[in-house]
């Protein structure tokens, strides 16, 4: 049996096609897993600062410092395969957590529901432009979350913090579940 040279064409361009969907199935999963860790340390962090709000700015770094440790951890297998993405990765947190410093330290005069309001809507515009590079996902992810904490910013006075627990964390851990079902 021979094939023609359109027929071996296609079946070659369904075979990217399958290797794509996987790659982007692997990307979705690991990115999952990092959403759940993300989104329990966030629940875990304003419900501390709900309850505890004496100690918040000790423990704020803190808890980003594990979760970024924990995020280079979750991806080290994926490290071995490209030594420039550790660096990248480091890079991307640190520029973010540099704007955002720049932006509530010196130029902006926030106050304590501005700062929580702005600091997860900063890193999930990060999620949104990641939407552009890997997927639709990751776009549904910061538009929806961020949409969700300005809903909290606007409509929920008396358990403001309470309600960001909710909903940063929670978000990122549904998101997360969407994703590893992908």
């Amino acid at each position: 049996m021979t094939i023609s040279p359109d027929e071996a064409g296609a079946m070659l361009g369904e075979i990217d096609n399958v290797v794509s969907r996987v790659k982007q199935s692997r990307i979705y999963r690991r990115a999952g897993d990092i959403f759940i860790m993300w989104g329990l340390l966030q629940f875990v962090r304003r419900t501390f600062f709900y309850l505890l709000p004496h100690v918040a700015a000790v423990s704020w770094f803190a808890v980003d410092l594990v979760g970024i440790a924990l995020t280079v951890l979750m991806l080290r297998g994926h490290f071995r395969e490209r030594t420039q993405v550790p660096v990248r990765l480091l890079a991307t947190f640190a520029l973010f957590y540099g704007f955002g410093w720049i932006w509530t330290g010196l130029i902006g005069d926030f106050g304590s529901r501005q700062l929580a309001t702005f600091w997860p809507t900063l890193f999930q515009f990060g999620y949104a432009l990641a939407g552009l590079w890997f997927g639709f996902a990751f776009l549904v992810i910061g538009l929806g979350a961020t949409a969700l904490t300005l809903a909290a910013y606007l409509w929920i006075d008396h358990q403001f913090w309470l309600a960001l627990s909710i909903v940063n964390g929670g978000s990122l851990i549904l998101a997360g579940l969407w994703m590893r079902r992908a």
